[in-house]
């Protein structure tokens, strides 16, 4: 069997283990990517006996030389790359839009938007002079990249411009075999949303308890976009829990 390599950014938790986990356990070779090595190293010891294809490389998605020395380390030490998921991301507390402070603003953009691009730039310097040529960049959007939460103009500005990149990603990416899609994902039970047990707020105003569903199902459905040949792709694809008020929030 052919080895295939993977990057998945935000790693050390939630979604991102989620989807590290499911790579590795779907035999694939997988770089761990986060600012936290102690996180990355708990998600290494929770692959079982893949650990031994869990490389974790601590990194800043949203500062360029740290992108650049990951996706450089990973040239030299595998020759290629097969699979992206750009999934590392972060918000900042709700609240009304004149008290959103400039610096809050930029280290969410930052973060989920530039990471994103950087992450998504040197994987394709790699993917178009590799041979056999190409390979598949799956973002991480967000229910958010389709309609906004109360007092959230930061991370929904962010997550429909993710949109925007997956789809330039994909007309790009077409002539190379580089081909890109995204999930969009409403309430998956992680650290993120465990602040919906306490309730979250509506567009009426009402504070309100939303159901989650196991991130092990987001895992495997990236396993499943990680899986396809690249004559063909998923676009797009939303996982949700089946009960959240996600059309129309409400």
């Amino acid at each position: 069997m052919t080895t295939q390599y993977a990057v998945v950014t935000g790693a050390g938790s939630g979604v991102g283990r989620a989807a590290a986990l499911a790579l590795l356990g779907g035999g694939w070779t997988v770089a761990l990517a986060g600012r936290r090595r102690d996180a990355l190293e708990e998600t290494v010891g929770l692959a079982g006996d893949a650990a031994s294809r869990a490389i974790p490389v601590p990194t800043d998605v949203g500062d360029p030389q740290s992108v650049n020395a990951l996706f450089d380390k990973l040239k030299a030490d595998w020759g290629r790359l097969d699979f992206l998921f750009n999934n590392a991301g972060g918000n900042v507390p709700a609240g009304p839009i004149e008290d959103l402070a400039y610096e809050d603003w930029a280290r969410v953009v930052q973060v989920n938007l530039t990471g994103s691009f950087l992450c998504a730039q040197a994987a394709f310097r790699i993917m178009k002079q590799q041979s056999p040529q190409g390979g598949r960049i799956v973002n991480n959007g967000s229910i958010s990249a389709h309609v906004p939460r109360p007092e959230s103009v930061a991370y929904t500005s962010t997550k429909h411009a993710i949109t925007g990149l997956t789809k330039t990603l994909a007309l790009d990416g077409r002539a190379f075999d580089i081909v890109s899609g995204q999930i969009d994902i409403g309430n998956a039970a992680t650290p993120m949303t465990a602040r919906m047990a306490k309730g979250v707020k509506q567009p009426s105003g009402e504070m309100k308890v939303e159901p989650t569903f196991d991130v092990a199902h987001v895992g495997s459905t990236i396993l499943m976009m990680a899986n396809l040949p690249l004559d063909a792709n998923i676009q797009f694809v939303t996982i949700a829990a089946s009960k959240m008020p996600w059309i129309a929030r409400g």
